[in-house]
């Protein structure tokens, strides 16, 4: 488990806005969830002069559950990448994250608001999400494998999931959220780093 654990192994879904969560919910209440929730995420990201040269975007994410600042590699498919989580402080801290992050030369920065559902089991997280910005919102469901020991079991659990729920024929997006809701952000670092 240590190999993996700095990464995220996940498949995304773009979906309809019609999308028939009632079905879904029923399917993944049917695997027996330890935990389910509905949440609003407000999530800011960052693009820094060292990410820019080195390949990665910080989150910021804070909401009841969670308050973390995130990396999260730039890649050309987000199916596997690093992401290093650094829990904060419950109470309000972005003027923190503001210096910490505004000391490293911030040269993008974006803020979308996500209203999902999670479905929380031992071995996967599931969650539907409407994510939105000022001016573009996108629905989807991803599948991210937790607690593997290896990227093969990872992507099993993905698959087993994915095949209770609908997904297996379906077609997954390569693109990270950033680049969903920001086109183009993130090519010029993909461009550097020949991802």
């Amino acid at each position: 488990m240590t190999r993996l654990r700095f990464k995220e192994i996940e498949h995304k879904f773009v979906v309809p806005a019609m999308f028939d969560r009632g079905a879904f919910r029923q399917a993944l209440a049917q695997l027996g969830p330890t935990r389910h929730e509905v949440l609003r995420v407000r999530d800011r990201y960052f693009v820094t002069e060292g990410g820019q040269a080195r390949g990665y975007v910080l989150r910021h994410r804070h909401d009841r559950e969670l308050h973390e600042l995130t990396l999260k590699s730039v890649v050309g498919d987000a199916e596997v990448r690093d992401e290093v989580n650094l829990a904060l402080r419950p109470d309000d801290q972005d003027a923190v994250v503001d210096a910490f992050v505004g000391a490293q030369h911030v040269v993008w920065q974006g803020t979308l608001w996500k209203d999902l559902e999670v479905w929380h089991f031992a071995d996967c997280e599931v969650v539907h999400y409407v994510a939105t910005t000022n001016d573009r919102a996108t629905c989807c469901v991803e599948f991210e494998a937790v607690h593997q020991a290896s990227l093969d079991e990872a992507l099993a659990v993905l698959s087993r999931y994915e095949g209770a729920t609908g997904f297996a024929e379906a077609t997954r997006t390569r693109a990270s959220l950033v680049d969903l809701m920001w086109p183009g952000v993130l090519d010029q670092l993909r461009g550097r780093l020949g991802a």
